[in-house]
Parts: C-alpha cells; sequence; structure tokens
C-alpha cells in the first residue's frame, strides 16, 4: 500500500490522483467505475500510457475534461510517465468564493481564476457580488443599486469605512468601484461552464445591506415617528419593498446565472432596527413571533420558497441554521466547524469552509512579513490538514468543501493571487483526492513545483521559500511551537 502512495506522489500531481500504477491496466474502464457515485462517474478518467502516448477513458465530456488537465500538468511540469492513472473526486462540491464588493477586480482577473481553478480539478466559483461596500451586479429593474453604490470614496474597504461610508459615481476622479453588467456575467458563466466550472452567485440579505438601503431607502426600517432608519446594516424584513426588490434582483441573477443553487448570505445581521421599526413589529404580531431574530428566519423562509419555486436551492450561511432552515436548503459552515455538525445533525445538505482552515484572507505568515491581513495564521500546512468531514457528521449530506476569500484589505489582482497560492492547492487536493493518499511533506515538494508553473503563466504568488519556522510547522501561534518543541525535547 505505501509503495503505491509513493508512485502516486512521485507523479508531482496537483490534486494527487486516486491511483497510479507503472503497469498498464487490463480491467475495463467501465467496470473500474461501476462502483462509484454517479457524480463521481461524472469526472472519472483513466489515462494509459505507452511511449511517450496518452489515452483516455471517460464516460463524459467533462471526464475526459479532467484528464486533459492532469495532461495538462503533467506536461507543464516536464515528463509524461509509463503506465496507468485512475482518478475521481472524493467531494462533488470543490469551491473558491471570491468577494468582489469590497474590493472589484473585474472580468480579466476571474477568468484567470478560472483557469487556475480547472487546472487544480475544482468545480465552483461562488461569487459576493454585493455588500455594504458595493453592488457589483447590474439590475434592470433597480439601476440605483449600481448607479448610486458600485463606486465609493476609498480604495480598500477600511478607507471606505475611515470617511463615513461615502458612496460616489463612475466619473469622479476619486472614486473606486465598478460592476459587471449583464452580458460581462454571461460571458463569465460561459468561460466557467467549458471548463466544467459552475458559478454560484451570492446576493446577501438581510445584513451587509447598507448599500441597498442607501440606494433605495423605501427597504429602510421605519421608526415610530415616521422616520427612515437611514445608515442601517440590514434591510427591513417587516417591508415589503423589501421581497419586491429582492424577488425582482433574484429573478434577474436567475436569469444570468444557470446554477442549480443561489446564495443568499444570511450571515452577521444585527438585527438592532428591527425593534423599533412599525413594520417589523406588525409583521411579528402577524406571525405570532416573541423575538426580533424570528424575522430572519420568516425571511429566509419567504425567500426560499421563491427560489424553490424556479427550480432553484438556496445556500446561505450557518446563521441560517438559528431561526429554522427550509427543507431543500444548503447549510454553508464558516463560524468553525459547528455549523456543519449542526447541519448533519439536522439532515441538511452542507459545505465546509470553516474561518479556522479556509479563510485565505487570514496570514499566511508572520505578520511582520506579510501584507495587511486578519485571523489567526492559516499557513499552507495548517490548511492542508484540515479534514472536512468530522466526527459524526454524514458524508451523505457533504457536498464539499470551499476557499473563501474576502478582500476588505486586499485591493489588487496581485494581492488577490498572492492569498490564494499555494493555499489554494492545499483545497484542491482535499477536495478531490481520498484522505488516505495525503501526505504534507510530499505535497509541499509538489506545490513548490507547480507554484513555478503557476509563476510562468503570470500568478503572482506567495514565496514558499522564505517560509518562517512557525508556519513551517503548520502551528497558528508561537505557544504552540515552544510546547511542541519542549514536549519533543522531553521525549
Amino acid at each position: 500500500m505505501r509503495l503505491l502512495l509513493t508512485l502516486v506522489l512521485a507523479l508531482g500531481l496537483i490534486p494527487a490522483p486516486v491511483e497510479y500504477s507503472p503497469e498498464k491496466s487490463h480491467v475495463c474502464f467501465k467496470k473500474a467505475v461501476a462502483s462509484l457515485e454517479p457524480w463521481q462517474r461524472q469526472e472519472a478518467y483513466r489515462i494509459s500510457f505507452t511511449k511517450g502516448r496518452a489515452k483516455i477513458e471517460a464516460l463524459t465530456p467533462e471526464g475526459r475534461f479532467r484528464a486533459g488537465k492532469t495532461l495538462e500538468q503533467l506536461k507543464a511540469l516536464g515528463e509524461l510517465p509509463t503506465g496507468t492513472i485512475f482518478d475521481y473526486p472524493r467531494l462533488r462540491y470543490r469551491g473558491l468564493m471570491i468577494d468582489e464588493s469590497r474590493s472589484f477586480k473585474g472580468l480579466d482577473f476571474l477568468k484567470k481564476q478560472i483557469d487556475a481553478m480547472a487546472l487544480l480539478k475544482l468545480n465552483v466559483l461562488h461569487l459576493h457580488l454585493d455588500d455594504s461596500a458595493g453592488w457589483r451586479i447590474e439590475s434592470e429593474a433597480y439601476p440605483f443599486l449600481t448607479g448610486k453604490t458600485a463606486f465609493r470614496k476609498g480604495r480598500t474597504y477600511h478607507e471606505w469605512e475611515a470617511g463615513k461610508y461615502q458612496f460616489t459615481t463612475a466619473d469622479d476622479p476619486e472614486g473606486y468601484g465598478g460592476y459587471y453588467t449583464r452580458e460581462e456575467l454571461k460571458e463569465l458563466v460561459a468561460y466557467a461552464a467549458e471548463r466544467y466550472i459552475t458559478v454560484i452567485p451570492e446576493i446577501e440579505m438581510p445584513g451587509h445591506s447598507m448599500e441597498v438601503g442607501y440606494a433605495y431607502p423605501e427597504v429602510l426600517c421605519v421608526l415610530p415617528d415616521g422616520r427612515l432608519h437611514t445608515g442601517a446594516w440590514d434591510l427591513c424584513p417587516g417591508n415589503e419593498a423589501t421581497y419586491k426588490l429582492l424577488e425582482a434582483v433574484l429573478t434577474e441573477v436567475m436569469d444570468i446565472f444557470p446554477s442549480p443553487f443561489i446564495h443568499i448570505g444570511g450571515d452577521e445581521a444585527t438585527m438592532k432596527t428591527w425593534s423599533q421599526c412599525v413594520n417589523c413589529r406588525s409583521r411579528m404580531e402577524e406571525e405570532g413571533y416573541t423575538d426580533v431574530k424570528q424575522l430572519q428566519g420568516y425571511l429566509v423562509r419567504r425567500i426560499e420558497a421563491f427560489v424553490r419555486s424556479h427550480g432553484r436551492r438556496i445556500i446561505g450561511w450557518d446563521e441560517i441554521l438559528e431561526t429554522g432552515v427550509p427543507e431543500g436548503a444548503v447549510v454553508q459552515s464558516w463560524r468553525g466547524v459547528e455549523g456543519g455538525r449542526k447541519a448533519s445533525e439536522g439532515g441538511y445538505d452542507y459545505i465546509m469552509s470553516p474561518n479556522s482552515h479556509c479563510y485565505y484572507n487570514y496570514y499566511q505568515d508572520l505578520i511582520r512579513k506579510e501584507p495587511k491581513a486578519v485571523g489567526e495564521l492559516v499557513s499552507l500546512r495548517f490548511t492542508y490538514g484540515y479534514e472536512p468531514l468530522g466526527e459524526g457528521m454524514d458524508p451523505e449530506h457533504l457536498l464539499g468543501v470551499q476557499a473563501n476569500l474576502w478582500t476588505e484589505l486586499i485591493p489588487t489582482p496581485e494581492h488577490a493571487e498572492y492569498m490564494l497560492y499555494p493555499r489554494l492547492f492545499a483545497l484542491a487536493e482535499t477536495a478531490w483526492t481520498p484522505a488516505a493518499n495525503k501526505e504534507y511533506k510530499g505535497f509541499r515538494k509538489r506545490a513548490r513545483r507547480l507554484l513555478d508553473v503557476f509563476r510562468e503563466r503570470g500568478y503572482n504568488t506567495f514565496d514558499m521559500d522564505t517560509e518562517s519556522e512557525l508556519a513551517l510547522s503548520g502551528f497558528q501561534r508561537f505557544e504552540q511551537l515552544e510546547q511542541y518543541k519542549a514536549n519533543e525535547t522531553a521525549h
């Protein structure tokens, strides 16, 4: 068994394939994949190498595409092996989220990352298209969303925040921002589909929505004296104008994105204005609610029913667990792993993207040597060590795993790539490769070689050769490393 694993890792591929043999396989391919799940058979492939030639076997064009990317990597790394590669994915959902609200990077940047994702056999690009810092998707029904909030004062989120949240217009020379037209997004969806990548849009609600209230004040909470609660972080869940806007926007979104999933956010609503709002109080009386938190559940269930009526499913961040998850909704666990565990216990499908391991806006090395970031240290070794299927979690409901890149402190495409690569290599291997085939020492060597390929292709990457001792150790804090050293010395 160890010899077979050594052979697999010696190929240099990321993600590592399921099996590699230096011999020719005599098992019929259809028989070899017969025991796999249908979604695994969809992407499964076999490559037989003979005298410098490669024969691909697959049941679908998608499987052939995955095989083609394996060949592309092997050629970029310098040589083709002999023998047989047999491969298929571990998880059906292998994703990357890019936040385009806090920092807008444009179509060419997204296409470039899609190319990288395809090479790594990732298959979901989750686009965070709106947040308080800017609305990034054209709406014909509500044009002020981009007309009034796609540009702001302040290149970074924190500069905008320090300037008291000022929006501006496209003709302002000091303005920062932009948005995607419907045509651009359809072009992006088609580009991704050619590479067997699904683009999932996120329309954030009810929190993170200050820009919506700025553009369309009718979605704001109303105080007892009739004044609007301007500057509110949240949409008003008691106001019918909120649902009119959301349903119109979601209809446009579903026309652009054929994805089976629509992400509706649902995280970090402050709910501060709801207890004072006459419309929210009226809604609570109608529904028999005693806590304003129940209003978020009302909004999520109502929007879920609307999205489901169009043949789609919603994804929500793990806060949606707190007020009743609609049947058919998918829970995305970000506040650690508990959201995934609770979703599993409740029988809901779930996606794992815990901030502890999968937030690539967090530092990847020492604060003193890295660009300003947030969070604890999420080094290459640490993120590689993440196992998405925790104890007691139902594998049948685990859709997959996703890396998240929030961009409050990441204003440029070059900076974004620096934060993604090579950490996205680690997530790709976790999502595709059997857990038994993972081994960090070999992965690090493969990642270092693939990083050169990425640099040759114009990606700006982290420098693995200058990693600190702490990052190399896989710990998040110096005291953990020092305790480890002490234990090693004691033994």
